[in-house]
């Protein structure tokens, strides 16, 4: 590959399959992406590049990503959880704590369109990874920083994690409100917020270095993402000053906002608009709740949500789960059942749409399964491809980068670059 910093990267022209078929759209062919990230933050944002076609390359330390060792797997390194956000790229090792890797990676940064980092300010100088020296030698380069906290403020520099995060940004506060305890998001909300932020800023700077010619410094705070996340709507009455009103969207706090419990299961259901309320009420012999001051219009019902949802619940546990998907499609009412996540894989919807592929693991009589980008470009899905082995790409990415034969066996030898390992000590993380 072309170093990408000489001149304008872009796409190359698109393949047929050997069907005939155009091949899946891959609109960032071409760019580079030399991700030095890890945990779920950055590898989830560089998959969402990698799957749009970049070339990710994940520089790993010799120990590798520590994710490749949390929960089930195949084989050492390769865990369910690191399978889940390194799709699509290339793996590399090389020990930064020795100088003629720090030199290689320097040589790296020189091919690629775009550096992506979480690695806190104080180490990175040690590495010859700060932003001014780097941009300064690769002025085209995207160098993007995925950070705890912006290094703007006060909390520079921290470490952070995602429980840590979603605690600053209010996000357990809000489940109190809505059900008299704090907790977290059942899920690493923070980590894949602040990825998405990050590969939309990513993209947005490649498509402004194309307009013109000039790189820039990328900032990635999960902190701040998170908590512009969390008050798109919850703001409410401190949108303005002086405010008028509390924090907090009262439809989405209250604490009867849930699935509704039916006699044999659970439903989702939400009459949204005036008619859907009036048939609603009218549907569980209610039809004087049509003319209740409380509901007659959106604000009413916003101003007394709890009460309205507490008639929903009752109302709701007297019938079936399939009673009531019926009579919501009869009514135009939004309604879905609630899927267990097992469920999910078997969902109609969802296999209609190959939403979940089979990969060959490499391990004989095994598989691996992926849950597809769920973005389409011209009606299909990105390509998926197997993450990688700890350093299965090393030799390869050095030969396209244009060391020669010798550099690279020096590299290897001396062990600054690593090729596959038989296996690595397995460790352990929460």
């Amino acid at each position: 590959m072309r170093p990408s910093n000489e001149g304008a990267s872009v796409g190359d022209p698109q393949q047929s399959s050997a069907s005939g078929r155009a091949a899946p759209s891959k609109p960032l062919r071409g760019f580079r992406v030399l991700d030095l990230s890890t945990l779920f933050f950055g590898p989830y944002a560089s998959q969402l590049l990698a799957d749009y076609g970049a070339d990710v390359i994940k520089v790993e330390a010799p120990g590798g990503d520590v994710t490749r060792w949390v929960g089930p797997s195949l084989e050492p390194g390769m865990s369910g959880s690191f399978l889940g956000s390194n799709r699509n790229k290339k793996s590399i090792v090389l020990d930064l704590t020795r100088a003629d890797a720090r030199a290689a990676l320097a040589r790296l940064v020189g091919t690629a369109d775009v550096l992506m980092h979480n690695i806190r300010p104080q180490k990175l100088e040690k590495l010859g990874l700060d932003p001014v020296t780097v941009r300064a030698a690769h002025p085209r380069l995207v160098y993007a920083v995925f950070n705890g906290f912006s290094e703007a403020g006060p909390y520079a520099g921290r470490p952070a994690f995602d429980d840590i995060i979603q605690g600053l940004s209010g996000l357990p506060a809000l489940a109190r409100m809505q059900t008299g305890q704090p907790q977290y998001m059942p899920t690493v909300g923070a980590d894949k917020v602040g990825a998405l932020f990050g590969a939309q800023a990513i993209m947005a700077a490649l498509l402004g270095r194309e307009r013109t010619g000039a790189g820039c410094l990328v900032e990635v705070p999960m902190f701040e993402s998170m908590v512009a996340y969390n008050l798109v709507e919850h703001l409410y009455g401190h949108s303005f000053e002086p405010t008028r009103g509390d924090m907090g969207y009262p439809r989405a706090l209250s604490p009867w906002r849930k699935p509704f419990r039916t006699s044999d299961g659970f439903v989702c259901m939400m009459p949204y608009a005036d008619a859907n309320w009036r048939s609603f009420f009218q549907t569980i012999g209610r039809p004087e709740l049509c003319d209740d001051a409380r509901f007659i219009s959106i604000v009413a019902r916003t101003a007394n949500i709890h009460a309205l949802y507490e008639i929903v619940d009752t109302a709701v546990a007297l019938h079936s789960t399939a009673f009531w998907l019926q009579t919501c499609e009869r009514l135009d009412i939004p309604a879905g059942k609630m899927n267990e996540p097992h469920e999910l894989e078997h969902d109609p919807h969802l296999q209609a749409l190959g939403f979940f592929q089979l990969h060959d693991s490499g391990v004989p009589g095994t598989q691996v399964r992926m849950p597809s980008n769920p973005v389409r470009f011209d009606g299909q899905s990105p390509s998926l491809a197997l993450a990688p082995r700890l350093g299965q790409d090393t030799v390869r990415v050095l030969q396209e980068s244009g060391f020669s034969p010798q550099e690279i066996e020096a590299l290897t030898r001396s062990g600054d670059a690593l090729p596959p390992q038989p296996s690595a000590p397995q460790e352990t993380s929460p």
